[in-house]
């Protein structure tokens, strides 16, 4: 770590709540000490978080995830502000200070808007803060934004030059065969290129609190990799396999950077 790099982590929604909409604390604040751990040593760090709409669910007490424009878009007001509160009150613990940036798809899109977010990174990083990035699911309607915060992750790291991708999800990676049908599935720790093929292994759509999958995942992953950006898929369940992963070991599926 005697060089400074620079990461993106991406967090889905299943990896920081439970299944009841709230906030797994325990894991939230284990994956922000190994964060800004890894700012401490140098690393500029920057953190795509999904969650509000599940979270805000979970804050006002509803059973599921409103199925209408409207009551998505109200749901995430409120659970942006509780990730955000949280996500300030463990980083500062920790020393660190955080930067929100919630991001549309015409942001990235209109050359002005990108150039003031590329502005709006570089500072932050200048200042050593961690930038935490989410959609902005308040106004947010099919022809303005991504859909997925993977995506998101893959235009972030692309924005930022970033020399890391690194997508924390439910499962270990990417499998031969869906693991949870086929006791024989084997970890695939490398993929050297995405061809349709290795799509095809990518199964469905992700849990029910979430909005993405291994599909998105490997969109991503082939989005960042063709603009020369290493890609990792791993659980994260234990935030400190990051650790591992950062220093070298084999963890979850790489995908490899394109020359």
């Amino acid at each position: 770590m005697s060089e400074r790099k620079r990461f993106v982590f991406k967090v889905g929604t299943s990896t920081l709540t439970y299944s009841t909409g709230k906030v797994n604390l325990r894991r939230m604040q284990s994956l922000v000490r190994t964060l800004a751990d890894l700012h401490n040593s140098g690393c500029e760090i920057a953190l795509v978080t999904s969650g509000a709409i599940s979270v805000g669910a979970g804050k006002l007490g509803l059973k599921e995830r409103p199925n209408t424009t409207q009551g998505r878009q109200a749901v995430a007001c409120v659970g942006q502000c509780e990730l955000m509160f949280m996500y300030d009150k463990f980083f500062g613990e920790f020393g660190c200070t955080v930067g929100q940036l919630l991001i549309t798809k015409s942001d990235v899109e209109n050359e002005e808007r990108r150039t003031n977010l590329v502005n709006a990174f570089e500072n932050l990083f200048l200042y050593g803060a961690i930038p935490i990035i989410n959609e902005n699911d308040s106004v947010a309607v099919d022809e303005i934004v991504y859909g997925d915060n993977d995506n998101l992750s893959a235009q972030v790291a692309k924005l930022i030059a970033a020399d890391k991708l690194i997508i924390l999800t439910d499962t270990d990676g990417l499998f031969d065969k869906n693991p949870t049908e086929h006791a024989d599935a084997k970890l695939l720790p490398v993929v050297e290129e995405i061809t349709d093929e290795v799509l095809a292994l990518a199964g469905g759509s992700g849990s029910n609190r979430g909005t993405g999958g291994m599909v998105t995942k490997l969109a991503a992953a082939k989005e960042a990799t063709a603009q020369g950006i290493d890609t990792y898929v791993l659980n994260g369940e234990t935030p400190d396999d990051i650790y591992r992963l950062v220093d070298g070991h084999q963890i979850g599926t790489h995908f490899c950077a394109k020359e």
